[in-house]
């Protein structure tokens, strides 16, 4: 009974796995294996245990997992692009209805559209006045079973009534949560969910 892999097993698990370097029992691998096409390493861990014996190019293991974590340092969400036809129609709905503020730092005369950055927390929304390629009919009714942006609200109610007061269309989460469905004046869906 081999406690350890011998060096052909491990050559031939290695080109096995298509990978850059040999494996050891018992013992955590880091690997660096090149993908084709990008050319990029991407870091592979995995973990095998030898129980028996090696015999031929088989290797009779108890457990093996392999890890693929890719890792290039996701924060949060910066902005969310929103298409619209008619910038100061959309700023109304944006603006005087869900009370966003314009981030007057952020470039509005450098790209060859119109447009605004509009605050929601930390995070934006950039209003684009560009050609919508979607639909405008035909979309579900519930704004959760099409595209949207989900913005976290501290009171579903409140906003709930500023849509009644304001006559804007709007559903609840069908899951029984606390959230709201509605449309922006371009059937953009926007989910507000209370956190």
């Amino acid at each position: 009974m081999a406690s350890l892999l011998s060096p052909s097993a491990a050559i031939s698990l290695r080109l096995k796995l298509n990978r850059s370097s040999a494996v050891s029992a018992n013992t955590p691998s880091k690997i660096c294996h090149t993908f084709p096409g990008n050319g990029r390493c991407q870091r592979l861990s995995f973990k095998t245990k030898a129980a028996g014996s090696v015999e031929g190019n088989v290797l009779d293991k108890e457990s093996a997992s392999i890890s693929d974590k890719i890792d290039y340092g996701v924060v949060g969400i910066h902005h969310v692009g929103i298409l619209c036809e008619n910038l100061e129609r959309s700023l109304e709905f944006y603006q005087n209805i869900l009370g966003l503020e314009i981030n007057e730092a952020r470039p509005h005369d450098k790209l060859p559209y119109r447009g605004a950055w509009l605050w929601v927390g930390s995070e934006m929304i950039h209003l684009m006045e560009l050609q919508n390629p979607d639909p405008l009919i035909g979309r579900p009714e519930h704004g959760g079973r099409d595209r949207h942006a989900c913005i976290s609200i501290r009171d579903v109610s409140k906003l709930q009534a500023i849509l009644d007061k304001a006559g804007i269309p709007y559903t609840l989460s069908r899951s029984g949560r606390p959230a709201i469905f509605t449309r922006d004046p371009d059937a953009n869906a926007l989910e507000f969910t209370q956190v």
